[in-house]
């Protein structure tokens, strides 16, 4: 009983603490997180085009071994999982290895997850853009099999509808306090 309301108060200490930080004013105006990159049918897909709207960013690449495909997996159940809610959240994929993840091979990683997810990539240069516009972090390793890995950042950026930073979404975190911080954020 006791480790029970111990993990109750747990869950309702994150579920405050998102809130709290989700409503917390942030110095000066929100920040500028401006980019342009492509859908997988080439489309433009611009930051311009999320103004006003919630949205969150994934940064990863197609071959990750387990990191990417895992969070994308657990985000597809999230949004189900927050129902008529998700459909005021944009979810972006945007892809850290313009080297091999051509629009051909996003298009068909992405039919593993929720549709509403929407994968977008660029050139290095616009690849670059886009992860200093929201300070992620990605770096290639090379391997032992003469081919590369990624090293980035892992964590979703949840972007209010005023632009600002809602906070990050931890798929560590317990699962009810991922559905909060989802909740807030298509409030938003």
């Amino acid at each position: 009983m006791k480790r029970r309301a111990v993990i109750g108060l747990a869950v309702l200490a994150a579920i405050v603490g998102a809130t709290v930080a989700a409503k917390a004013p942030v110095g000066g105006g929100a920040k500028e997180r401006v980019f342009a990159l492509q859908t997988v049918d080439g489309k433009p897909f611009r930051s311009a085009d999320l103004a006003g709207k919630p949205y969150l960013v994934f940064f990863g690449f197609t071959h990750c071994p387990d990191v990417c495909p895992t969070a994308l997996f657990e985000l597809t159940g999230l949004l189900k999982d927050i129902g008529p809610a998700a459909d005021r959240i944009t979810p972006l994929f945007i892809s850290i290895d313009p080297e091999r993840d051509t629009a051909e091979l996003l298009k068909l990683y992405m039919t593993s997850f929720d549709p509403r997810i929407i994968a977008l990539r660029g050139d290095a240069a616009e690849t670059k853009a886009a992860a200093d516009a929201f300070s992620a972090f990605y770096k290639k390793v090379p391997t032992a099999s003469d081919s590369y890995t990624m090293d980035h950042t892992a964590g979703l950026f949840l972007i209010r509808a005023d632009g600002r930073l809602q906070g990050m979404l931890d798929m560590h975190e317990p699962r009810e306090t991922q559905l909060q911080k989802l909740r807030l954020l298509a409030g938003s």
